[in-house]
C-alpha cells in the first residue's frame, strides 16, 4: 500500500509556476527579449561580414559559426517572447509594435548580410523585403480601418522556412550550402509570394 505522503505536493512546488508567473509580468520578460533580439541584431551583422562569404578563402569560420549561433538565439528569443507573452498575459502597446519589427530587421539584416558577403543573390533579398514589408504595411492601413488580418497557416509555414534557409546559409558546411540551403530559400521565396498574393485574394473576397 503507498504511503499518502507520496500524493503530497512538495514544499514549494505548488506556488512556483504563479511565481515565475509573477516574475514574468514584474520584469516583463517578453519586452526584455524583444529588446535583446533588436540589440543582438547588429552584433550578429558584424560577425557575418567579420567572417566574409563561404567562397572567400580567407573565411573565418569561427566568426561564421558566431554568427549562426546568434542567429539562432535571436530566432529562439522570437518563439519564447510570443509564448511568455501570451502564457502570462504580458501585451503591451511597447510589445505589440516592437516585436514584428524585431522580427522583421532580424532577418532583412541577415538577408542583406548574405547579399554583402556573396553567399545570397540580391533579387532574392529584393522578392522577399517587397513581400514582407508590402503585405506589413498593408495590415496595417487595415487595422486603421478596423479590419484585422490574422497570421495563416502559410505565413508561419513562410517564417520557418526563411528561418532554416538562412540559418543553413550562415553555417559554413559547404556543399551542404549548395545542396539544401539554397532548394530551402527558393521553397521559401515561392512560399513568400504564394502566401503574399493569398493574403490579397482572401481579403478581396472578405471585403464588405
Amino acid at each position: 500500500m503507498e504511503s499518502p505522503e507520496r500524493h503530497q505536493p512538495r514544499p514549494g512546488a505548488a506556488c512556483a509556476p504563479s511565481q515565475f508567473g509573477r516574475a514574468v509580468r514584474r520584469f516583463n520578460v517578453p519586452n526584455v527579449l524583444t529588446t535583446l533580439r533588436i540589440l543582438g541584431i547588429p552584433v550578429f551583422l558584424w560577425l557575418i561580414i567579420a567572417a566574409g562569404g563561404l567562397g572567400d578563402p580567407d573565411l573565418h569560420r569561427g566568426q561564421r559559426w558566431a554568427a549562426f549561433a546568434v542567429f539562432f538565439v535571436l530566432m529562439v528569443t522570437d518563439q519564447l517572447d510570443g509564448f511568455l507573452a501570451r502564457r502570462y498575459e504580458v501585451i503591451t502597446d511597447f510589445g505589440k509594435l516592437a516585436d514584428p519589427v524585431a522580427d522583421k530587421a532580424l532577418m532583412i539584416t541577415a538577408l542583406i548580410s548574405l547579399n554583402i558577403v556573396g553567399d545570397l543573390w540580391w533579387w532574392v533579398t529584393a522578392v522577399i523585403v517587397v513581400r514582407e514589408l508590402g503585405i506589413t504595411v498593408w495590415r496595417f492601413v487595415l487595422a486603421r480601418g478596423g479590419r484585422v488580418v490574422p497570421a495563416s497557416r502559410g505565413g508561419k509555414i513562410k517564417t520557418v522556412l526563411q528561418a532554416f534557409a538562412v540559418g543553413v546559409l550562415l553555417a559554413p558546411l559547404t556543399p551542404w550550402t549548395t545542396w539544401v540551403g539554397y532548394p530551402l530559400m527558393a521553397l521559401a521565396v515561392v512560399v513568400t509570394v504564394v502566401t503574399g498574393v493569398q493574403y490579397l485574394v482572401d481579403a478581396r473576397k472578405e471585403a464588405p
